[in-house]
């Protein structure tokens, strides 16, 4: 057994967990099918957890208590390493606890717990940030998941949608530089329906905020090949990334805040779309992805 990944199993279904960042790094049926995005060279990652921020921050600076900061793009549990909690053959935990080389960058008590269980239709994540100081804890967190597009070779990807559950009409969000726009776009989204395009990415990525929907369905227009689906619980936005430059995967990102605006640069207890966790408390938000075949 490595110390640096443990694979879970459950019927036909196989997944991989990464120590480095909690990250997963396959979701894989027993046919063949790969549903993560294997980190080749247009993004050397795979599904990362965005912790503390979520986003940038102007000039990658948080400022706090008098002192300045680097805290670069969507934080530092993506490049951590986790200690294994829990190895089963179907269940696994990981955690990540502040410690000096945290506080140089994060001047906060925390611990950040991921829960991976795998069962028959899919993949389950519980996330659980914890204050274990005796201040408020300022904090956001979101899931970065990347997905094969297309799911199945040799498919254009044009013939790809995203169905949510409930419609989504309001105007989009979008950054420049990283940092978040004050300006809108108009959803991109028709009904409960959005078709995917690499244009659709030319800014950047499309952002829900909020999001009306509790979950969104990946796959092809006709409903033929691959699918899955992605539902969250406790996150308010929803962000959906891919490279314009025909980067052949999908990014779809459960989160609980966002980059900092762009005429945002005080208090980073006082930057928008935080979580503020009391001492001795905590907050869970998940994800769960299923997969099928049709």
């Amino acid at each position: 057994m490595s110390d640096e990944t443990h694979t879970l199993r459950h019927g036909s279904l196989t997944a991989t967990i990464k120590a480095h960042g909690a990250e997963m790094c396959s979701l894989s049926h027993a046919d063949g099918t790969e549903f993560v995005w294997q980190a080749g060279p247009a993004w050397q990652r795979h599904a990362p957890l965005l912790f503390p921020i979520v986003g940038r921050l102007a000039n990658d600076e948080m400022r706090h208590g008098g002192k300045t900061y680097r805290m670069t793009q969507h934080g530092f549990a993506r490049d951590s390493r986790f200690s294994w909690v829990e190895r089963g053959e179907s269940r696994c935990s990981l955690v990540l606890e502040d410690s000096e080389a945290t506080r140089a960058l994060y001047p906060f008590a925390f611990r950040l717990t991921a829960a991976y269980a795998l069962d028959d239709g899919g993949l389950d994540l519980s996330l659980t940030v914890a204050n274990t100081g005796g201040e408020i804890l300022p904090v956001s967190l979101g899931g970065h998941p990347a997905f094969n597009w297309p799911l199945q070779p040799g498919v254009p990807k044009q013939s790809y949608a995203l169905t949510f559950t409930n419609e989504e009409p309001s105007p989009v969000r979008r950054v420049e530089g990283g940092l978040l726009l004050a300006a809108t776009d108009p959803s991109p989204v028709r009904g409960t329906v959005l078709v995917l395009s690499e244009a659709l990415f030319a800014s950047d990525a499309v952002i829900l905020d909020p999001v009306n929907s509790h979950a969104v369905r990946f796959a092809r227009a006709d409903g033929t090949g691959p699918w899955l689906r992605m539902s969250w619980r406790g996150f308010r936005e929803l962000g959906i990334w891919s490279k314009p430059s025909g980067a052949p995967f999908l990014c779809i990102e459960p989160w609980r805040g966002y980059a900092s605006p762009r005429d945002f640069g005080g208090e980073f207890t006082e930057k928008p779309g935080l979580m503020h966790i009391a001492p001795g408390a905590q907050e869970e938000l998940s994800y769960r992805i299923d997969v099928g075949l049709s």
